[in-house]
């Protein structure tokens, strides 16, 4: 009998144990709930830094709405003024035709303006035209899109400066006071991680972004070109004259 009231005993006890344990974990939870930050308490840790790389992203933001606006097949190519290009160049009239693709504006008016430009080494130096001032248009189109990959690369380098900033702070903290509590050390390291938080965010994001807009425009140009060559092709070369 006695060892079954002792069993009974470790039995309660270790019953007592584990209810008093969960009844704990409870209130510490209930407790880390109630001091929860929100994200603008965090936001509010960051400092100078978390309002730069806000700017940033916000020069992100309407860099990439401008690009995906005017990046477009319709903005590049103008297939309308394609189109009277390739009826002007039919008809002979190669000077209207480098008048109207000259005045257009948009990368494929560019590039046939520098094509027609050469017309008065013949067909083959049309050509030679065509490549160059293609080339010239490409690195143009992409030299502007590299603005939003500098925007998601200087994204994690303000990130990497508010960890610093924050890092300082903390320092400054445990020197002032004899002793410091994680409490008083806290506003420092929110300042560190979320500052890194938010480069970091800007970066995939942005870099994201460049590469699928670099890969589009660079599959536009190179149709583009195409396009322009097929035109060139049938209304200047020498085997579509009759010649």
């Amino acid at each position: 009998m006695s060892q079954k009231w002792i069993i009974a005993f470790l039995a309660v006890t270790v019953l007592i144990a584990c209810t008093a344990g969960m009844v704990l974990a409870a209130e510490g939870e209930a407790e880390m709930e109630v001091k929860k930050k929100s994200w603008f308490d965090l936001f509010k840790s960051t400092g100078p830094v978390g309002i730069m790389l806000v700017l940033l992203s916000l020069v992100g933001t309407a860099l990439l709405i401008q690009y995906m606006v005017n990046l477009s097949e319709s903005k590049l190519g103008n297939p309308e003024m394609l189109a009277e290009v390739e009826a002007l160049l039919g008809e002979g009239n190669v000077d209207e035709a480098f008048s109207l693709a000259n005045t257009d504006g948009t990368y494929a008016g560019k590039v046939l303006a520098g094509a027609l430009v050469r017309n008065y080494g013949g067909y083959e130096e049309v050509k030679r035209g065509l490549d160059e001032s293609a080339g010239v248009e490409t690195f143009r189109v992409n030299a502007k899109m590299s603005y939003l990959s500098l925007v998601g690369n200087i994204g994690p380098l303000l990130g990497l400066l508010g960890t610093v900033t924050g890092m300082i702070s903390s320092f400054q903290v445990i020197e002032t006071l004899k002793a410091p509590t994680p409490g008083d050390l806290a506003v420092g390291v929110y300042e560190s991680l979320v500052n890194t938080t938010m480069g970091l965010f800007i970066s995939i994001t942005f870099l994201t972004a460049y590469f699928f807009l670099k890969n589009k425009v660079s599959d536009l140009c190179l149709r583009i070109n195409t396009e322009i060559g097929e035109i060139l092709a049938r209304t200047m070369a020498p085997e579509a004259q009759g010649k």
